[in-house]
């Protein structure tokens, strides 16, 4: 990971100030780094020491920044990482074209490895990203989706880049088609599970260990897996007072809609389907070779539901 983020700063050179700034200023702000890293356990779990994977797990984190930058704007976000998001401090403008920056720079790097499957992998994984953003502004304030409206959503918006991180690996270390798909499933439910779970806090966590304003999803009119599972639960005038705060964007009664996610066992439901997400990641990592790395692998999916910030 140190040779990682030796590779994201030289590549971020450019020489224009407000690109550096912008960049700079959203990836300092550290975060998981969780996508490259999943790239990494995994080349390890192959016994894979290809001198590309540094690249590649730079170049995925340059595409989840850069989803970041856009995300913040289209969502009005103020606060990512415990501090203004990056439209909050230079203005959207600014925010959407660096964002636009490192794009364009990840598929520079891709051309590096000279690999026509990493690109399609990639450029693939880019596009239903995109595809996911554009659904969930869709769905926004559309208290009848299912949970499987829901998982659609996620799948393309958040585990799609896990998925083609994970798929990489094996990519890069010239395994066999069955194996990519061990990966590929692995990564594909990591990043489920993950954002369940960070769907979860949204209504279960605290903002000084999140990093974010608690109630984000409901001021942006997000219907996310607790509010789904709470609708089922829940009474008539409980789902009146959750269809109106998603509909009109309004956290005024926060607390109440807490309770009664509380109360309607939500939070629980939801958490159990991230259980069974995870689950079946740790069925994918049982599956590949036997060393550190896939152990390191099995323990990230399993600790996964017990994440708290």
């Amino acid at each position: 990971m140190h040779r990682v983020d030796q590779v994201i700063s030289e590549r971020l050179t450019t020489e224009v100030p407000l690109v550096r700034e912008v960049a700079q200023y959203i990836i300092s702000a550290g975060g998981k780094r969780l996508r490259p890293a999943l790239l990494l356990l995994m080349s390890g779990a192959l016994g894979n020491q290809n001198a590309h994977r540094h690249t590649l797990a730079a170049v995925v984190e340059f595409i989840h920044t850069a989803t970041l930058l856009h995300d913040d704007v289209v969502d009005e976000s103020t606060l990512r990482r415990g501090r203004e998001t990056a439209n909050e401090r230079f203005g959207n403008a600014a925010s959407v074209l660096v964002g636009d920056f490192l794009y364009s720079r990840a598929f520079q790097m891709m051309v590096d490895v000279n690999n026509m499957r990493v690109m399609q992998v990639l450029s693939d994984a880019t596009n239903v990203i995109a595809e996911g953003e554009v659904l969930q502004l869709v769905n926004m304030r559309d208290t009848s989706l299912t949970e499987t409206d829901y998982l659609r959503v996620i799948r393309s918006k958040t585990a799609k880049l896990f998925e083609a991180s994970a798929r990489l690996a094996p990519i890069l270390a010239g395994a066999d088609a069955q194996t990519e798909e061990i990966c590929a499933t692995y990564g594909q439910a990591l990043g489920t599970a993950f954002q369940v779970i960070d769907d979860v806090l949204d209504y279960e966590g605290k903002a000084d260990e999140l990093g974010k304003n608690l109630g984000d999803d409901l001021r942006e009119g997000k219907v996310t897996l607790p509010i789904i599972c709470a609708l089922k639960a829940a009474s008539e005038t409980q789902k009146r007072l959750i269809h109106d705060a998603i509909e009109h964007g309004d956290a005024a009664h926060l607390d109440d809609i807490l309770a009664i996610i509380v109360e309607t066992g939500a939070l629980d439901a939801a958490r159990a389907s991230a259980m069974t997400e995870a689950q079946r990641a740790i069925d994918a990592a049982q599956r590949l070779p036997s060393n550190e790395y896939s152990t390191a692998l099995l323990q990230l999916a399993s600790g996964l539901t017990g994440r708290r910030s």
